[in-house]
């Protein structure tokens, strides 16, 4: 499969769920438990705690069916979206990366490898300020930015 040409528009945005839990041990495994009973995969995730509570941001295979999974279980969550982008070789990819959006003064919040290599590829989850800027920007600078669609089963 060659490198993604089309337009932002045209692609199925990545979906992140933030999920509030209690900072208590336990709650990762019952949250994928949940999830995985109801047929959804995680496909990557991290972990943000403090004293009382833990946000888990998370990117599944399957959103329709993990948001109401979610509220199903009246488990608190908010959806924000990421630009998942393909690392085809090494730590030198990164580096191109992050000058990219750099160049394109595009700022990043937070980012997670996902676990899933739908290319065989490594594959890094982030939060931007502007997902389609920062989506066109990496496509003409010959980096390969998935959909929701290339993550899901």
């Amino acid at each position: 499969m060659g490198l993604q040409t089309a337009r932002e528009g045209e692609r199925e945005k990545i979906t992140q769920f933030s999920v509030y839990v209690e900072n208590k041990a336990g709650r990762l495994l019952d949250l994928v438990r949940i999830l995985t009973g109801g047929g959804v995969d995680i496909v990557g995730f991290t972990i943000l705690d403090s004293i009382d509570a833990a946000v888990i941001r998370l990117v599944v295979d399957d959103p329709t069916n993990a948001r109401s999974l979610l509220q199903e279980h009246t488990i608190a969550f908010n959806e924000s979206t990421l630009v998942a982008v393909e690392l085809p070789q090494s730590a030198e990819d990164l580096r191109k990366l992050l000058a990219t959006l750099l160049q394109a003064e595009i700022n990043i919040y937070f980012s997670y490898p996902l676990m899933t290599r739908p290319y065989g590829k490594a594959v890094l989850a982030l939060r931007v300020e502007d997902d389609e800027l920062a989506t066109s920007v990496l496509i003409r600078n010959q980096f390969r930015v998935l959909s929701q669609k290339d993550i899901s089963r």
